[in-house]
């Protein structure tokens, strides 16, 4: 286990010092609630600070947030480690390379203060929104719940995304996150260094474009080879919840701080279940010990991974006493008959209990919470577990 120190800081930069020591290219464009992630690399590089190389990551500001896309994606392709930081509508305007960046199985991380898109106003506070709206491009989706989380899963990240080859949008909640000022067990150096798997960035960087090495990549396909080149990802997809979970396993015997691809806390013998993920968890986390403690048969299953679905670990995160759960969205999808966790969920539960015959499947509610940073406090919580006790 490494050496512990501590360190008080807000979740951007917590998360903004993983980035810097684990990256060589960080293209950058300011948007609030996600700029001080890259102006503290930026002020970082300006100042000689190294990264775990021992050399300076090199911090360009584009014209906008699909400049730097573009300019991620180009610095991938000659096998660099680059990432970014972002949100709300600058992430929207990456998504058209984040498309290709999946579709070519390239390992990057997007650090995203997740934030309210514009609707019919603008808020600059959280909900997700945002990357909610990247779901389809083929990027992972990693939550952190807290300061210390956005740190470790920073890392998590990293790793996860070199093993596996699947970029990771790793997302936290707007200024309830990337603003809380905590004191947090700092990662060392060491513990970097040990995480990192030294043979997928050998060869990520085997990959690069180089006259030395010619390749042809990017071309346009015809209906006779599309379909089946397109499905050609679909093995890493299937791998890539294991290769998340291997990786918080070997976090964990690192640090101490053990994490899965859904915690659940609560009663062993929970009969009423919230799922969530983000700031809200940390909430409903307090509500639902002290009611356990008052007796009360409740639980709360924290999504850390919500792409790819891993819909067996979720089943199997589940108390078997489960009767009833409560999904929470922090996102609005107008038209669609419920928000993507929700869905999600139905799907899993469906396609278990369809299988197995004779068990009753639970019943399911979904819920909308916290839009545009909107309070949730324990006393909903409260209230939430009361509704599904009706």
């Amino acid at each position: 286990m490494s050496q512990r120190s501590h360190i008080t800081v807000d979740g951007n930069e917590a998360v903004a010092l993983i980035a810097h020591k684990t990256n060589e290219v960080i293209a950058i464009y300011p948007i609030t609630p996600a700029s001080p992630m890259g102006e503290l690399s930026d002020a970082w590089s300006a100042a000689g600070k190294n990264n775990i190389w021992g050399s300076v990551p090199h911090i360009i500001e584009m014209q906008s947030e699909a400049g730097a896309a573009g300019a991620i994606h180009g610095a991938l392709q000659v096998g660099a480690l680059t990432t970014t930081f972002t949100a709300s509508q600058g992430l929207l305007l990456m998504i058209p390379n984040m498309y290709k960046i999946a579709g070519e199985l390239t390992p990057t991380v997007f650090h995203v203060a997740a934030r309210s898109v514009a609707t019919q106003a603008l808020s600059i506070f959280a909900d997700h929104s945002d990357v909610m709206a990247t779901r389809a491009t083929g990027f992972a989706l990693l939550a952190s719940n807290s300061v210390q989380e956005a740190h470790d899963m920073a890392l998590i990240a990293q790793a996860a995304t070199l093993k596996g080859r699947i970029p990771i949008v790793h997302f936290f909640d707007g200024f309830r996150t990337s603003h809380e000022i905590a004191k947090i067990e700092a990662i060392d150096d060491a513990t970097i260094t040990a995480m990192l798997p030294f043979d997928a960035i050998a060869a990520h960087r085997s990959r690069a474009m180089t006259p030395e090495h010619p390749n042809i990549r990017g071309t346009s396909q015809n209906p006779d080879v599309f379909f089946q080149a397109r499905e050609t990802v679909t093995p890493y997809y299937a791998r890539f919840p294991e290769v998340v979970s291997e990786t918080m396993l070997a976090f964990g015997a690192l640090t101490g701080r053990h994490y899965r691809l859904f915690d659940y806390v609560g009663a062993s013998d929970a009969i009423f279940l919230i799922v969530m993920m983000g700031s809200g968890a940390e909430t409903a986390d307090e509500t639902v010990s002290q009611l356990v403690e008052n007796g009360h048969k409740v639980g709360l299953l924290k999504v850390r991974l919500f792409r790819p679905f891993a819909s067996q670990q979720f089943i199997e995160s589940l108390p078997l006493s489960v009767s009833a759960l409560a999904v929470l969205d922090r996102t609005k999808e107008p038209g669609s008959d419920g928000e993507p966790l929700y869905k999600d969920v139905c799907s899993a539960l469906y396609s278990h209990y369809s299988t197995i015959g004779g068990a009753q499947i639970p019943k399911v509610i979904g819920g909308r919470y916290g839009l545009g940073s909107k309070e949730f406090t324990p006393g909903m919580v409260e209230a939430i577990l009361n509704e599904l006790a009706k």
